[in-house]
């Protein structure tokens, strides 16, 4: 999916699935149809005969189409929502499998109510183009053709003057719709993503905006982008009024015009039935065909979410992040002979083409450990960012003297892993914040690994794994946050661990605890090469050696 039309084709579920809702669709609308003419003839008839012998075949056709139309309209909707939503489940699947390789350093500098809203209300919008969009259009546009067709041969004058309203009615109702809504109608995500967007910040910085005043200016922020939404969905939901309006008085319009033209060819009471068919036939047409004015507003917005969700997906993987390889779950990658890079470059996707990392060499040995340090902005995430191949090294990258450019990502993961410098911790309890890392891991071994971190008396106290740590981890500290990241790298077990920024976000006084206790905890077992990435002071007792990024470069310090 990487242009509009790739997404709606994506969205639009295949003629199999797609057919039998149509199908079962256009049966009701021709059994209403059906069902008011026979009505109609019936009531007439009965006034002028004294016999139901004619009559019969007229009742039972009531009752049939009376009863069919309520049995085709619930098979239509069974189907048709079948259909739409199964593509809708397999349209979000490729969008997720599309997204990955983005993840985390191709989508980081997005908006995130931007991402949320098109991952949520647009890819949601997309169920409308079979089920709003080109259901109704079919279903309506035969069921109007079929209408005129029975009407004209019946008197074809009354099915001209149907024909004619009928048209008249598609390009009023749908011009009015065009020329009322549909600026605001394409304005609608957008403004839905910036209020989604107003109140993640709001809600995720709210102790932050109460600690410097700044929650009423936020709190106001909110509050106008939802009236904004509101008066576009106002204006939207005025112009679908009005269009329903012309409709109803074209249809009024062509039940008068085929009266009209009809009554003049009345000549004996017994053919007067058909000029309650042909007054009431146009009624229950223009009510079938309503759907269509309706469509063509139902399609500005999702054409508009599908391109949404094209502008997410770039047509290419941008060139500075590791490309997605296909994985072999069981391939597995050791340190071995250790890792080693070479006039190594790389940048951020940010569309600059600017390489942070210019010519970085570095060796990482079996049970090394590795501080590196530098100014804000040296690079010092991104030479953590490629460690792990989130981002592209361009130049000699190997690990135990393989190619890493050659493996997946998710291979070299296994083997490489990282403790962020803000970890992401999921609302949810304790326990399930760790097995995320390892599914199979037993509750002993939960334990032990917090032991590990320093966090059993933590655990203890906040009464076992099954307490939650809040929403991105607001229950928790920036220390204890460092701590589960590490719990969860540890159980990852892997052979090399980059930790970034740990301390970040930890009172100073208590960042050499946090240092010992982290690095500590990584050597219990076996040897595991660190690479300490920081720009805080670490004691020299706990590294190797130490390394500092200046211009790109990595030299001694």
């Amino acid at each position: 999916m990487t242009t509009t039309r790739d997404v709606l084709r994506v969205a639009q579920p295949p003629l199999r699935r797609f057919l039998p809702g149509v199908l079962w669709g256009l049966a009701s609308a021709a059994a209403a149809v059906a069902l008011l003419a026979c009505s109609g003839w019936l009531i007439v008839s009965a006034s002028v005969t004294d016999t139901l012998v004619t009559l019969n075949v007229a009742i039972v056709g009531v009752r049939f189409f009376a009863v069919s139309r309520a049995v085709f309209r619930y098979l239509e909707r069974l189907t048709g929502h079948d259909g739409a939503l199964r593509q809708l489940a397999a349209t979000r699947s490729d969008l997720m499998r599309r997204l990955v390789p983005l993840a985390p350093d191709g989508i980081s500098r997005t908006d995130r109510g931007s991402v949320l809203s098109t991952l949520v209300d647009d890819v949601e919008e997309l169920q409308n183009l079979p089920l709003r969009v080109v259901q109704p259009v079919v279903i309506g546009s035969l069921t109007a053709i079929g209408s005129v067709v029975a009407i004209s041969i019946i008197r074809p004058a009354a099915g001209l003057t149907l024909a004619l309203c009928l048209i008249a009615a598609a390009v009023a109702a749908v011009g009015w719709g065009w020329l009322a809504g549909s600026r605001a109608e394409r304005q609608i995500a957008p403004a839905r993503a910036r209020l989604t967007s107003a109140l993640t910040d709001y809600i995720g910085s709210f102790d932050v905006l109460v600690a410097f005043g700044a929650e009423e200016r936020a709190r106001a922020e909110v509050l106008a982008a939802d009236r904004s939404l509101r008066r576009l969905v106002t204006r939207t939901t005025s112009a679908q009024g009005a269009s329903s309006a012309v409709l109803s008085a074209l249809a009024g319009i062509a039940s008068l015009a085929a009266v009209a033209v009809t009554a003049p060819t009345i000549t004996d009471p017994a053919s007067g039935a058909w000029l309650a068919v042909v007054a009431l036939v146009p009624m229950v047409v223009f009510e079938t065909f309503a759907t269509v004015p309706l469509a063509a507003s139902s399609w500005r917005r999702v054409h508009s979410a599908a391109g949404r969700i094209a502008s997410l997906l770039p047509a290419e993987l941008p060139a500075e992040l590791a490309p997605d390889l296909p994985e072999d779950p069981e391939a597995r990658v050791t340190i071995g002979a250790g890792v080693r890079l070479r006039d190594v470059r790389a940048g951020w996707p940010d569309g600059t083409g600017r390489d942070v990392l210019r010519g970085v060499d570095l060796d990482v040995a079996p049970g090394e450990r590795v501080l590196v340090t530098g100014p804000s902005g040296a690079g010092k995430s991104t030479l953590a960012h490629v460690l792990v191949r989130f981002l592209e090294a361009r130049g000699d990258f190997t690990l135990n003297g393989q190619d890493v450019h050659h493996i997946a990502g998710a291979t070299i993961r296994r083997t490489i892993g990282m403790s962020e410098q803000q970890p992401h911790l999921f609302d949810e309890d304790i326990r399930q914040n760790l097995l995320f890392a390892r599914p199979d891991a037993t509750d002993a071994e939960l334990e032990a690994v917090l032991k590990r971190v320093g966090l059993d008396e933590w655990l203890r106290q906040r009464g076992g794994l099954d307490a939650r740590v809040g929403e991105r981890g607001a229950l928790v500290s920036g220390g204890q946050a460092q701590r589960l990241a590490l719990a969860r790298a540890l159980l990852h077990d892997v052979d090399v661990l980059v930790l970034d920024e740990p301390t970040a976000g930890v009172d100073p006084a208590m960042s050499d605890a946090l240092l010992r206790d982290l690095l500590g905890a990584t050597n219990v077992e076996r040897e595991r090469a660190v690479v300490l990435i920081s720009h805080v002071t670490v004691p020299d007792e706990l590294i190797d050696r130490t390394l500092r990024l200046e211009d790109g470069r990595l030299i001694p310090a």
